[in-house]
This record gives C-alpha cells, sequence and structure tokens, in this order.
C-alpha cells in the first residue's frame, strides 16, 4: 500500500496527494510517466529510464520539472518514505495545471510532477515465472507515436480488459501487416525454432522498453544471437519459446498464445536463463536508507 506520495514539492498521505481539476494530465493525457523496478531497495536501471523520460518530455515539448539530480532525490525518497524495498516507482510529469485549452498553456506553467512507490509481490511474481503466462493477440489501435510514454493507456486498458476476460494475462497488439508490435504493457520476444531470439526492431510503433534495452546487454554478454526484425503471429505461435519484458516483470516465460502453446507449454530454459541473469545485469541506483 502506497502512504507517502509526493506531488509538486510535497510529501503527501495518500489521502491527500491531488492535482488540480484542470491538470492536463487528467484533461487531455498531456503528460508521460515512468515505472522503475526496485530490487533490494534499489531503483533498478534508474538512470535509463531518466533518459527516456528526458525524450518523452523533450518530444512533447514539456519541460523538465526539475534538475536529474533532485529528481532521482524524489524517487529514493519516496521509496523511502513507503518503505519499498520490492515493488516500483512511478514518476508522472504532465503539462501542469491551466484553464481547458488545446493550446499549449505559456510557456511559464510550471509542470506537475507526482512520484509514488508501492510494493510488490516478487514471490507470486517467480512463481508465475516457473509456469508461464498467456498472452491473447488483438489489433493494435493505439497512436502512431507509441515510442513516447504517455499516460495515454485506454487501448492498453481495454486490451488487458480482454486479455483477462479470456483467461490470460497480456495482450500481444498486432498492426496492420498481422506482425506482433508489442504487449500492452511490455516488449515482445520469440525463439525461432532455430534458436534465434527476435524481438521488433524500434520505430514509433513500439516503446524503447528500458528492460528490453538491459536484457539485450545480457544476451551480448553471453555471446547469444539476436535478431531485431517483425515477426507475425504464425511466426510467434511456431516459436520453441516467448517471453516478455518490463520492469515489474523483468523477464516473464510465455506458454500459450490465443489458446495454443508455444512448444511444450511451459516456460522454455532460455527464457529462464535470461530472466536469471537478468539483475546481474541491470544498473542498480544506490539503496534507499529507512
Amino acid at each position: 500500500m502506497t502512504r507517502i506520495v509526493y506531488v509538486n514539492g510535497h510529501y503527501r498521505p495518500y489521502a491527500d496527494a491531488f492535482i488540480h481539476a484542470e491538470d492536463r494530465g487528467f484533461q487531455f493525457a498531456d503528460a508521460v510517466y515512468e515505472v522503475c523496478e526496485v530490487n533490494a531497495g534499489a531503483i533498478i536501471d534508474l538512470a535509463r529510464h531518466l533518459v527516456r523520460l528526458e525524450r518523452s518530455l523533450q518530444e512533447l515539448q514539456i519541460m523538465m520539472p526539475m534538475r536529474l539530480g533532485a529528481l532521482k532525490h524524489v524517487m529514493r525518497e519516496t521509496v523511502r518514505r513507503n518503505r519499498v524495498r520490492d515493488g516500483l516507482v512511478y514518476l508522472q510529469v504532465s503539462r501542469g495545471a491551466w484553464p481547458r485549452d488545446f493550446a499549449f498553456p505559456p510557456p511559464e506553467t510550471p509542470p506537475t510532477l507526482v512520484c509514488l512507490a508501492r510494493a510488490g509481490q516478487p514471490g507470486k511474481v517467480a512463481a508465475q515465472a516457473e509456469i508461464g503466462i498467456s498472452v491473447i493477440t488483438l489489433p493494435d489501435i493505439r497512436w502512431k507515436r507509441c515510442d513516447i510514454k504517455t499516460v495515454m493507456l485506454l487501448p492498453a486498458v481495454l486490451a488487458k480488459r480482454e486479455a483477462a476476460r479470456q483467461g490470460a494475462k497480456e495482450a500481444w497488439l498486432v498492426d496492420a501487416d498481422g506482425c506482433i508490435t508489442e504487449g500492452a504493457s511490455s516488449n515482445a520476444w520469440i525463439v525461432t525454432q532455430d534458436g534465434e531470439l527476435l524481438t521488433r526492431s524500434l520505430s514509433p510503433a513500439l516503446l524503447p522498453g528500458v528492460a528490453r534495452a538491459t536484457l539485450m546487454d545480457a544476451i551480448a554478454r553471453e555471446g547469444l544471437g539476436l535478431r531485431e526484425r517483425a515477426f507475425t503471429v504464425d511466426e510467434a505461435r511456431a516459436a520453441r519459446e516467448a517471453f516478455v519484458t518490463s520492469a515489474t516483470n523483468t523477464v516473464m516465460p510465455v506458454v500459450c498464445i490465443d489458446g495454443s502453446d508455444i512448444g511444450p507449454g511451459k516456460p522454455g530454459p532460455l527464457s529462464l536463463k535470461l530472466r536469471n541473469i537478468f539483475h546481474e545485469v541491470a544498473n542498480r541506483s544506490e539503496k534507499s536508507r529507512h
């Protein structure tokens, strides 16, 4: 349970953590966010997350709310105040509050900054990884700048809802060419029958995942073959293994797509190996002192 939330310069009790009714993040989804894993008290891959945050803000012409050093302090302090050892820290920056208008507010309008931290259930996630997850495929109905990590997540919410309705944990989104772009909240990977790792190359069609980048470091360290290209739903169904990457799941094996088993229908050895070595490669920030 989140107890303390940082909002615009103040650490507030959860029940009192408010933003203005005309905040543009609330009215227009005119905001970006980051979710970082907290592991053993350390924020994982913080530098990469903040680089992506800066890029997202620049693409939308939103000011950085404060200098990077101060932002790191806010995130660590929020983790500390919520006594999170394993879980997540969430950061959101909007264009700020201003009377509702499609035009940008004056450039001096201060951005809204919110940060919260929440304990997770690492044991539950690890147990899930031992059996894997099921995914479904759905048409990708999102906008054409999915490389920007905005809070405009309604298509993802609907996809997740449909996945849950069908008894799955994730939805893989499919473009007009029949190729998988990414998951509703993850990047998608497969291992072909020839043992080649595949994930889609970066473009405006998908988010440049931080866990994706860290896993690529792990793959390079292990000397494994990796190819970045689009792959079809049929290729995914015929794969030897499949998995997703995200900040909250690191590497999560996929064992079923649209009701059809991937390989033997259980997590594959490569997926589990990559999951086991992920934190050996990931960057760990200085731990927050409780």
